[in-house]
């Protein structure tokens, strides 16, 4: 599974851009991460995207326009940590240890991920918090699986390197942005 996730300012023709990603085949969902945004100013950038991707959209903030829009997801954050009582969609988190990793596992989470498994393109100071040999140790103890996705320094050709270490795919925002 490959997400993006957009940058946290708006950017000048984003919803076309959004599209674009999804049209090209080899992402899957978006991320709507936009933590500083009005709860209006999010509606708006969805609003300016085709109804037609919908369906592969997540939020992170204004859960209730998951709702409202019939959107693929909601994320949960520290900002948002419960999503609203009629949501019945995707839900996904992200993770910054395995500790966290392995609590998450016990909820019924479509997706975790789990961060930063290489130095970030888009935080300046943001290092890798694991060695191959964690990560290969918490997929042999089953930590690590198709449901668990990289985030951090992953880029669209670091993928398959994703893959071969287990993770069922990657979050990519810097890459996909510049």
């Amino acid at each position: 599974m490959t997400i993006v996730i957009t940058l946290p300012d708006f950017v000048p023709d984003e919803a076309r851009r959004i599209e674009a990603l999804l049209q090209r085949g080899d992402v899957d969902l978006v991320h709507i991460r936009k933590p500083q945004a009005t709860e209006r100013e999010v509606a708006q950038l969805i609003e300016q995207i085709q109804p037609v991707w919908y369906d592969r959209l997540v939020v992170h903030d204004h859960h209730a326009l998951a709702l409202r829009y019939g959107l693929h997801g909601i994320h949960l954050n520290g900002r948002h940590p419960v999503p609203p009582p009629a949501w019945h969609g995707a839900l996904s988190i992200s993770c910054h240890s395995l500790d966290e990793l392995a609590r998450c596992r016990q909820q019924p989470f479509a997706y975790m991920s789990l961060s930063p498994i290489f130095d970030s393109i888009s935080k300046q100071g943001y290092h890798s918090a694991f060695t191959a040999s964690d990560i290969a140790a918490a997929r042999a103890e089953g930590i690590i699986d198709q449901r668990v996705l990289a985030l951090g320094g992953v880029t669209f050709a670091r993928l398959p390197e994703v893959l071969r270490m287990g993770f069922g795919g990657g979050m990519i925002l810097g890459d996909a942005w510049k």
